[in-house]
C-alpha cells in the first residue's frame, strides 16, 4: 500500500455521504456516557435485537481523530493537481492493470450491469488502494465507534449519522460480517470500494456465489455492488465519462459555467475538441464544458456517467481522478494541457473572503463556507466579465488580490 492513496482514502469523505459535506464538529471529543443510551433505543426502535444494540455500543468511547478527520478532507481542500497527482500516480495505474488482469470476475460484472470495468477498479482503486488499506490497522477503525463519536458530536449531521451507527448495527444483526471486520474511515465507509452501512443494506449483493454480500473480504462482490450502485446513480452502459477538450482562441468563457447541457455538435459548432485522439461521443450526445483551473488549465467536456461518479462522491476531484485513473488503466495518455501548478493554494479564510467580497459586490457566492463550488465559480464570472477580466471562473490568489484592491 502506497502512501498517498492511504492518506486520501484516511481523510476522504465516504462515497454516500459526500454530496453534503460534514460540517466541522467541536474539536472537543464528546463523552459518549450521556449520548449512547438514546442510540440503543433507537436502534431497538429500527428492529436492531435488543440485546446485540445494548453488547455493542454500552462502553464506547469518542475517537478525536474521527473529529480531526473531518477538518481535512484531501478532495475538498487540495489543488485539483495536487489531487490526481496523488491519486493516479504511474504505479497505482501499474497496480490497477494488473488487478485488471488478475479479477477474474470483471468481465462478468461488466456484463451483468453494465459499467466499464475500468471505472470500477479505478474506484476500487482510489477508494482503498485495491483494498491494501483494509488489512492495515494503522489505517482502518472500528466503525461502530466512529460513528457513535459522529453522533453525539452534534451539529446538522447527527440523524445522518445516527442512520449510519442503526444501519452499522442490522449489518451485525443479519450477520453479514464479524464485529473485528466491521471496520472502516473516520466516517465508516468500508469495504473493498468504501460503502456506507445504508448504502451496503440497500445495494450489496453477492456475486462470488457463497450466499452472502462481503465487500470486507470478496472483491467480486464489493465490485459487483458498486457496478449495481452506480446504475442507480444513473450510470449509462456504453457510453463514456466525457474527456479533456481543446479550446479555439477567442473562446467565450462565460460557456464553460459548468450546468449549461450542449449536443456535442453544439460545442463542436463552437470549435471545442476532443484533445486526445478519443471521440467523447456522438452529435446528438450531451455534455456541460467546465474548467477546474480557469483558462489555464485543461477542460473537459462531462457526459451524464461522471455525473454518476458525482453521485458516488460529490467532490470534483475525485470523481475527474476516477475517470481519469479508468482511462490510463485502458491504456490512454494523461492530459495534454497541464495545471497551473505555479499557483498559490488559497487558505480557507482566503477563500472565505473571496466569497465575502463578490457577496458584498453583489454576486451571490452560496455563502461563505470556503467552499469554492459552482455557485460561487458563477459569482466570479460575472464579477470577472464586469471588470472586464477573462471570465472563466477560477478563484486564485490573483483574483483576491484585485478583489482586495477594491475594498
Amino acid at each position: 500500500m502506497r502512501v498517498p492513496i492511504a492518506l486520501l482514502w484516511l481523510f476522504a469523505a465516504p462515497a454516500a455521504l459526500a454530496q453534503d459535506p460534514p460540517a466541522a464538529p467541536s474539536p472537543e471529543a464528546p463523552s459518549l456516557v450521556e449520548c449512547l443510551p438514546g442510540l440503543t433505543a433507537r436502534a431497538r426502535e429500527q428492529g436492531v435485537t435488543p440485546a446485540l444494540a445494548e453488547a455493542r455500543l454500552t462502553g464506547l468511547t469518542a475517537d478525536p481523530d474521527v473529529l480531526a478527520a473531518t477538518q481535512r478532507q484531501a478532495e475538498f481542500e487540495k489543488p485539483v493537481w495536487a489531487y490526481l497527482d496523488a491519486a493516479v500516480r504511474d504505479e497505482v495505474v501499474a497496480d490497477g492493470r494488473a488487478k485488471l488482469a488478475a479479477e477474474a470476475s470483471l468481465p462478468a460484472i461488466e456484463t451483468a450491469h453494465g459499467v466499464d470495468r475500468h471505472v470500477l477498479v479505478a474506484i476500487w482503486g482510489i477508494e482503498s488502494g485495491y483494498g491494501a488499506v483494509l488489512d492495515d490497522p494503522r489505517k482502518v477503525r472500528p466503525v461502530l465507534r466512529s460513528l457513535a463519536t459522529l453522533a453525539c458530536a452534534g451539529g446538522p449531521r447527527v440523524a445522518t449519522w445516527t442512520e449510519e451507527l442503526v444501519a452499522a448495527l442490522r449489518i451485525l444483526d443479519l450477520g453479514r460480517t464479524t464485529l473485528e471486520r466491521l471496520t472502516g474511515s473516520w466516517a465508516g465507509a468500508m469495504g473493498h470500494t468504501q460503502f456506507m452501512p445504508t448504502t451496503y443494506l440497500r445495494h450489496g449483493i453477492d456475486f462470488d456465489g457463497d450466499g452472502r454480500s462481503d465487500i470486507w473480504t470478496s472483491a467480486p462482490d464489493a465490485l459487483a455492488s458498486t457496478a449495481r450502485y452506480l446504475r442507480t446513480l444513473g450510470w449509462r452502459p456504453g457510453e463514456s465519462w466525457g474527456g479533456e477538450v481543446a479550446l479555439p482562441a477567442g473562446f467565450d468563457y462565460r460557456l464553460a459555467d459548468e450546468t449549461t447541457v450542449r449536443p456535442l455538435s453544439a460545442w463542436r459548432a463552437l470549435g471545442v475538441r476532443p484533445a486526445g485522439p478519443r471521440e467523447i461521443g456522438a452529435d446528438a450526445d450531451t455534455a456541460r464544458l467546465v474548467l477546474p483551473a480557469g483558462a489555464r488549465g485543461p477542460a473537459f467536456l462531462l457526459r451524464p456517467n461522471f455525473q454518476a461518479l458525482l453521485g458516488y462522491n460529490a467532490a470534483f476531484s475525485y470523481a475527474l481522478a476516477v475517470a481519469h485513473l479508468s482511462d490510463r488503466l485502458r491504456g490512454e495518455p494523461g492530459f495534454l494541457q497541464d495545471w497551473p501548478r505555479g499557483d498559490r493554494p488559497l487558505s480557507l479564510a482566503e477563500r472565505r473572503e473571496i466569497q465575502s467580497a463578490l457577496e458584498a459586490k453583489g454576486h451571490p457566492a452560496g455563502g461563505v463556507d470556503g467552499r469554492i463550488g459552482p455557485r460561487t465559480r458563477a459569482a466570479v464570472r460575472a464579477w470577472q466579465e464586469a471588470a472586464g477580466l477573462v471570465p472563466d471562473g477560477y478563484a486564485d490568489a490573483a483574483l483576491l488580490d484585485r478583489l482586495r484592491a477594491e475594498q
